[in-house]
């Protein structure tokens, strides 16, 4: 199984455990897009490609545990595998429609569906994702979770929406770009966190543990955003400097804009990321000379601070330290 944190001994059981609960979630991912139509089916089986870190599932196993106080496999309930799929099932669908809009054509090193299928069917295939993500939650005892995975589903597709209206805007201001990742990445790491919780019988935890996943997903963003910049592209498996190409603005750019001494100079430079007049070593140079890269990663690395300290009140198990870990996984990461 892919993971995000390189597994030190402390964490060796953890591993073992997770892998186990992170076979029976691909288990009940797989079954629930069992096709019988084969064109169908065929294109969920090319999903497998698009399987990366597995973080929200993860997350999701582990935030049930540190809930729950102990770490052994019976803390594991067949809840936690289901929501665990349903958030990678919602996850994975982003991923499919993002690539249409992105008219991107490589993914984790492999072709993204809409170069291989086409757009039509990238767009069905990721309504269908959806669709049987739902399907899926509403087979569990209360409909509380689904009510709530779906409010976090049209969450996410507002941040969707809100960043498309401003792609191009280059008077994007650091409030509305939080706005936008806080809704299109933090929230379904959020939930995936809480649910994890809730289906723990914590439910005074789950607000907590939230918030973690909240604060996590930002700054997990930001680490996207900078990768975008300084990243290598055969190392992140995917091409590079596709954000500003596509007129979107993150936060180095953001901050490089407001402290630059020449600003219609910045803006002829990062107007021609779409022509490709401007090299990303020319969009790198231009950011290190404001110390905007500097200030995202500052950022990103306050907010795992913050997402940590959410972390105290809990007993001191190996999913609460893997929790901790995994936090400092997502901003040292580079893929």
């Amino acid at each position: 199984m892919a993971a995000i944190l390189q597994f030190t001994p402390t964490h060796d059981a953890m591993a073992e455990q997770l892998d186990r609960g992170l076979s029976r979630v691909q288990v009940r991912f797989n079954q629930q897009l069992d096709s019988a139509i084969e064109p169908v089916a065929a294109l969920c089986r090319y999903l497998e490609r698009y399987r990366g870190k597995l973080l929200r599932p993860t997350l999701t196993l582990v935030s049930g545990l540190c809930a729950a106080g102990r770490d052994d496999d019976g803390a594991i309930t067949d809840a936690h595998i289901t929501i665990a799929a349903v958030v990678e099932m919602i996850h994975m669908a982003t991923l499919v429609h993002d690539d249409v809009l992105d008219e991107a054509a490589i993914r984790r090193g492999g072709q993204t569906v809409n170069a291989l299928a086409g757009n039509e069917a990238a767009v069905i295939l990721g309504d269908y994702l959806i669709s049987r993500s739902f399907h899926l939650c509403s087979q569990l005892d209360t409909q509380a979770t689904a009510l709530r995975i779906g409010e976090i589903t049209s969450t996410v597709c507002e941040g969707e929406l809100l960043q498309l209206h401003h792609r191009g805007n280059f008077e994007l201001d650091e409030r509305t770009y939080f706005q936008i990742i806080e809704r299109k990445t933090a929230a379904l790491i959020g939930v995936s966190c809480e649910m994890g919780a809730r289906h723990s019988s914590a439910p005074d935890d789950a607000g907590r543990l939230f918030e973690y996943g909240r604060r996590l997903g930002l700054a997990f963003q930001i680490q996207d955003d900078l990768l975008d910049v300084v990243g290598d592209e055969d190392v992140v498996g995917k091409p590079l400097g596709r954000d500003l190409e596509k007129g979107k603005l993150t936060l180095p750019v953001i901050h490089h804009l407001s402290a630059t001494s020449d600003r219609e100079a910045s803006l002829e430079v990062l107007r021609g990321c779409g022509t490709g007049r401007t090299s990303r070593a020319e969009v790198r140079d231009l950011l290190e000379s404001t110390s905007s890269l500097t200030l995202a990663e500052e950022r990103a690395r306050k907010l795992v601070g913050e997402a940590r300290a959410l972390l105290e009140p809990f007993a001191a198990t190996t999913a609460r330290s893997y929790l901790l870990a995994l936090a400092d996984a997502v901003v040292s990461r580079n893929r």
